[in-house]
C-alpha cells in the first residue's frame, strides 16, 4: 500500500478540522495565507486518498443526560456467531463502539446510559443476545485522555 505524503500545510489543516471540522476554508487559508482553493484541494486530495474520512460532530453526553459511561466485554458460547451478535448489538443505540478483540474478551463495547439503572437494563439486552456466554461490565469514572491531536502529531514527526 503506497504511503501518502504529509506536507506542514496538510498537517496544519489536519490540525485544524480535528479541532473543529467545521472550519471554513477561508479561515483556514487566512491563517496559512494561501487561498481557499488550496485548501480545498488539499481537504479533497486527502480524502481521496482516505487519510480524513468524513467529518465528526462532537456532542456534550452530559448535557443530553447520557453521563454514565461503561465498559462492557462479552464472552461467546462460539466465536463463528460473532456476526449475529455483533448485528444484535448494532439494534441497541446506547451501545456506541464495539470491538471484535483478542484475549478474555471476543467483543468489548462502549456503552452510555442516563445512570446506572438505564445501564444495568442495556446489560441485560445484552446478556440476552443468543451466543453471549456472559458479560463483564467496568464503570467509567472519568474520561481522562481523550485528545486524537496527540497521535497525529506523533505520526507527523515520524513522516
Amino acid at each position: 500500500m503506497k504511503k501518502y505524503h504529509i506536507d506542514e500545510l496538510d498537517h496544519q489543516i489536519i490540525d485544524i478540522l480535528i479541532e473543529n471540522a467545521r472550519t471554513p476554508f477561508t479561515d483556514i487559508a487566512k491563517k496559512y495565507s494561501v487561498s481557499a482553493g488550496t485548501i480545498h484541494i488539499r481537504v479533497n486530495k486527502m480524502l481521496d486518498e482516505g487519510i480524513i474520512k468524513g467529518a465528526t460532530l462532537k456532542l456534550d453526553y452530559e448535557k443530553l443526560g447520557y453521563s454514565f459511561i461503561a465498559y462492557v466485554g462479552l464472552h461467546l458460547i462460539t466465536s463463528s456467531r460473532t456476526p449475529s451478535v455483533i448485528a444484535e448489538l448494532n439494534k441497541i443505540p446506547e451501545i456506541t463502539v464495539a470491538h471484535l478483540t483478542t484475549g478474555k474478551f471476543g467483543i468489548f463495547c462502549k456503552v452510555r446510559a442516563k445512570n446506572t439503572k438505564h445501564a444495568k437494563d442495556i446489560i441485560f439486552k445484552i446478556d440476552n443476545i443468543p451466543d453471549v456466554q456472559r458479560t463483564e461490565t467496568s464503570i467509567s469514572l472519568e474520561e481522562s485522555i481523550n485528545d486524537k491531536n496527540r497521535l497525529m502529531h506523533s505520526i507527523f514527526k515520524d513522516l
